[in-house]
């Protein structure tokens, strides 16, 4: 596969052009499928799910003008005959991947067999946000607030008390746990965010440092291309490289 790791989808004309450099058409030629599963464990996740596909969520995906759009759902691929699912994978250009609880999604696709098939789709161009985008990696640092992530043996957690971006004093647990492992790098989105003050570059890189390898962490207007295990960062924006 291509892969356009983002923090918040196609935010910008740098990363559009990426985009569109990875399929070797316009995208209105291209036909996508979308995947919203990581974002049902949260409160008004159908909500948000719907926003997604209609192409109303405020990470541009689904609404960039694509031939056609398909929803694929991992949840049920275990309940279809593979051969069903495989032929509109290897029908599609793009799979667009949104965001959500990393660990759900991982899952998901690991049990629904999706991740197993992907290094059978060398030209299908995968296109992540936020989750959608960490699951791919070698590692998922990712933080809980006012509650502990699920126990699993895979899984190795930390508490800490940081200061956002506001001066405020929060109390958080940051896990690590292994990704997919379909490239050697991790990813920390939605650095230096207004939305998430706790995502600053220094309270980024002390989790960087419990994180195994590299870390890259991106705001909304960075992504991450990877093909044929070349990285390049496509950005307007910042970015960091953390070792």
């Amino acid at each position: 596969m291509k892969l356009l790791l983002t923090s918040a989808g196609i935010k910008n004309p740098t990363i559009h052009e990426a985009l569109v450099q990875l399929l070797g058409k316009p995208v209105s030629e291209a036909n996508a499928l979308c995947v919203a599963t990581g974002i049902y464990p949260f409160s008004g996740g159908p909500q948000m799910a719907y926003q997604f596909i209609s192409g109303k969520s405020k990470s541009p995906m689904c609404q960039l003008g694509w031939k056609s759009l398909g929803v694929l759902e991992p949840t049920l691929l275990p309940f279809i005959p593979k051969e069903v699912w495989m032929a509109d994978l290897q029908a599609a250009d793009v799979l667009l991947v949104y965001g959500g609880d990393p660990l759900f999604l991982r899952d998901r696709m690991r049990d629904s067999g999706l991740a197993d098939v992907f290094a059978s789709l060398p030209d299908l161009v995968y296109v992540g946000v936020s989750a959608g985008s960490m699951v791919l990696t070698s590692h998922i640092g990712e933080t809980f607030f006012g509650r502990l992530p699920p126990e699993a043996p895979d899984i190795r957690s930390e508490e800490f008390t940081i200061t956002n971006s506001l001066g405020e004093s929060l109390e958080l647990t940051f896990f690590v746990t292994p990704g997919l492992g379909l490239v050697n790098f991790s990813i920390f989105p939605h650095l230096e965010s207004n939305s998430k003050p706790d995502t600053t570059t220094e309270n980024v890189a002390t989790w960087a440092s419990r994180v195994p390898g590299q870390m890259y962490g991106i705001d909304d207007q960075t992504a991450i291309k990877v093909v044929d295990g070349d990285i390049e960062v496509v950005s307007e924006g910042r970015w960091k490289l953390f070792s």
